[in-house]
């Protein structure tokens, strides 16, 4: 499963040229707010979609931020964040935000590939690193910025029907969106369209 994972993406950045810029599918006429929005460079951020091997199979890792945080507070997420600098990679953040956030080492990591850039409705160009961790981890959160961890299979992901379509107005735009229901866990937002990309590109759709 993870050559084959790692054969789609790699595939998949060939037929593009690389990544492309994924932006919410608008439902309608989009307002100039949206358009202006759209037209600007979002700030650059990337996150981590961890694989891990568990006895039942492949999970993927996800958390739960923390309620007091200002941006995405009590949000599903990968972990990630902003790039530090100019000069940091996609990856290189995502690892070290991963270190951070729930204290998986860098070196117990191994890079799949990317996932095209997500421009969310707030601004942020996300790239999507995936990596399985090959080490037998445990994560520890960062009190500070992860309520709490839990994983995914990663077969209930790649199900069809697992993953909903919804509409949502942002800026006087309804835009599509997408949302997943797993054991009370509500994913939805950037995080739920990167899992979307993801089965699409593995999938083949």
């Amino acid at each position: 499963m993870l050559a084959t994972i790692e054969q789609r993406l790699a595939a998949a950045m060939r037929r593009a040229e690389g990544p492309r810029r994924v932006t919410p599918h608008v439902v309608g006429r989009a307002s100039p707010a949206w358009l202006d929005m759209l037209a600007q460079r979002g700030r650059a951020a990337s996150v981590l979609m961890p694989l891990i091997q568990r006895p039942s199979g492949l999970t993927v890792l996800l958390t739960e931020r923390a309620a007091h945080l200002r941006e995405h507070a009590g949000q599903i997420s990968f972990p990630g964040g902003r790039l530090a600098s100019a000069d940091e990679t996609p990856v290189a953040a995502a690892l070290r935000e991963a270190t951070e956030e729930i204290g998986l080492p860098p070196e117990d990591v191994r890079v799949l590939g990317q996932l095209d850039v997500h421009l969310t409705t707030t601004g942020f160009e996300i790239t999507p690193v995936v990596g399985f961790v090959m080490a037998k981890f445990e994560p520890t959160p960062d009190p500070t910025e992860v309520a709490s961890v839990f994983e995914v299979p990663l077969a209930f992901l790649l199900q069809a029907g697992t993953i909903v379509e919804e509409e949502r107005e942002r800026l006087g735009t309804r835009i599509l969106s997408y949302e997943i229901d797993y054991q009370g866990h509500r994913i939805w937002g950037a995080t739920a369209g990167i899992l979307k990309t993801f089965r699409d590109t593995i999938c083949g759709e």
